[in-house]
């Protein structure tokens, strides 16, 4: 059976909708059925065995999105609602796919996965009709087998992830107005917000994301339900949250997510250090306050990114100036200043996403980032070969990252000053690649290891090596790429000192004294 040459719609009583599909938009929904033939060839088994099927979910609003002018990415996986309950679904998938998961068939849901030689593997999910059931009295719904897609779509997050195309006869389904709150970028729940978010309020975060990724406005009635409601995200796992917050700041547009958030109060159960930075003065960014500073930044970081979005380095710009409100000082002359935010913020961002669940590794980059973000504003004073690898050592893989998040950190409305700190970051990478090309700056190690260190003093094996292998470090630093006789020479004078129960010398006099300072 072909597909008709254009998708057909109804509404509720059959008659044409006065939302109905632009040629643009047909002609890629037309394009499902190409590109994704596994949805018709289940469409045509479901359909066999008397039972319905609906391509659901963000496929079917992705492909309206983008209205013929770019392709549907062929490697996603198919989101499908269905009448059949969950043991004809997994009759009719078995004897189709390569692979069966029955996880979920207790809430409804078989997965199956369908081999495509060199293509990916498709995976399909297909979720029997759902419905809300309430009791008298109850405000929470029993969720059910539903009988129709009315009832699915309805009970799905917002009315543009609320559409669905039949298959195989490819009939397209808006009950709920999807596809006008699509072309004018509007979230809107199907039913009524406070049912929507109170079934799930997990939504009142993932509104803010869909806003983010879609530079989407919201409707009155569900902002106002959002910031009514949004205690209950007190209820939510900070896991699920974590995971939400991450998707928001990987769309295209973070900086609307987030001020969504500050907006309905949400941001008081995801990120709380928010809000106040909107009541700060930065005295380094006088044309705007420190919250809409850091908007900008992100907006930044976007736009320097070279190998698509970056989750590490968008979060860093998120957070860099969070430690401002707790080091704000007013002196009598009528400035404000901010020593140590970078510490301090290092110190508070550790805390928020540990509180939300970060894997450790993240925790870790994200806080190095912020404690390390002002680090280059000392280079306008000079920097030596030594603080040139400092810099790095101390960035580590990091690095990158770093020098980005430093030139997003410039958002003055001076051209000239941004025109100069950019120009330093310049000289700076420029010097980097020139030690790294001569130095190995990436594989920084001592001169001498720790066996080496043993054999030439006579130590024994302790904590009083470890110590001398953190002094070879700075002193390499300071000395650049060194032989061994001057790394014992150095070794030598350290030794001299730690066993007469002096000071260890200074690395950068030692290294002077040796002839090695050539900066």
């Amino acid at each position: 059976m072909s597909p008709p040459a254009s998708p057909r719609s109804t509404d509720p009583d059959g008659s044409a909708p006065a939302n109905a599909l632009s040629d643009d938009q047909a002609a890629q929904l037309g394009q499902l059925v190409d590109v994704f033939p596994e949805a018709r060839e289940l469409g045509e088994r479901f359909a066999a065995a008397g039972h319905e099927l609906y391509l659901v979910g963000g496929t079917v609003r992705d492909a309206l999105l983008a209205g013929g002018n770019e392709a549907i990415v062929d490697d996603v996986d198919l989101d499908f609602a269905t009448s059949a309950h969950p043991d004809q679904t997994e009759a009719i998938l078995g004897p189709w796919g390569d692979g069966l998961w029955l996880a979920g068939a207790a809430f409804g849901t078989v997965s199956a996965v369908k081999q495509r030689g060199d293509a990916p593997d498709r995976v399909v999910e297909v979720t029997t009709y759902r419905r809300d059931d309430y009791e008298p009295d109850s405000r929470h719904p029993e969720v059910t087998f539903g009988e129709s897609i009315d009832d699915d779509l309805a009970r799905r997050d917002f009315t543009m992830n609320a559409m669905a195309v039949r298959v195989p006869d490819f009939l397209f389904v808006d009950r709920f107005g999807g596809i006008a709150d699509l072309h004018a970028r509007r979230l809107r729940t199907p039913q009524d917000p406070r049912v929507s978010f109170g079934d799930d309020p997990l939504r009142l975060v993932r509104l803010a994301r869909f806003a983010a990724r879609f530079d989407a406005d919201v409707d009155p009635d569900t902002f106002a339900a959002a910031t009514e409601m949004a205690d209950r995200l007190a209820t939510i796992s900070a896991e699920r949250i974590r995971d939400e917050l991450v998707s928001l700041m990987l769309g295209d547009h973070p900086s609307v997510g987030l001020q969504l958030l500050v907006d309905t109060g949400l941001d008081a159960h995801v990120l709380p250090e928010l809000r106040v930075l909107s009541t700060l003065r930065d005295p380094l960014h006088r044309h705007k306050d420190v919250w809409a500073h850091t908007l900008a930044v992100i907006d930044n970081a976007i736009d320097l990114e070279p190998d698509g979005p970056d989750a590490i380095l968008r979060l860093a710009a998120l957070l860099h100036d969070i430690g401002k409100p707790d080091t704000r000082e007013i002196h009598r002359d009528g400035t404000v200043t901010f020593h140590h935010h970078d510490v301090v913020g290092a110190r508070m961002a550790r805390h928020r996403l540990r509180e939300l669940a970060f894997p450790k590794e993240q925790v870790k980059a994200i806080s190095e980032l912020v404690r390390m973000h002002l680090r280059f504003h000392t280079y306008k004073m000079g920097w030596t070969d030594a603080a040139v690898r400092r810099y790095v050592r101390d960035a580590g893989d990091l690095l990158g990252r770093l020098n980005l998040l430093t030139r997003a950190d410039v958002t003055t409305g001076n051209a000239r000053r941004a025109r100069a700190i950019q120009d330093r970051m310049d000289t700076l990478e420029v010097r980097i690649e020139a030690l790294a090309a001569q130095e190995e700056l990436d594989a920084m190690r001592p001169p001498l290891d720790g066996n080496q260190v043993m054999a030439h003093t006579g130590m024994a094996p302790g904590p009083l090596v470890g110590q001398a292998w953190d002094w070879l470090l700075e002193f390499r630093l300071e000395a650049g790429p060194v032989d061994d006789p001057d790394a014992h020479a150095a070794l030598d004078r350290w030794w001299e000192a730690v066993s007469d129960d002096r000071d260890p010398p200074d690395p950068a006099t030692v290294a002077a004294d040796l002839g090695l300072v050539t900066d």
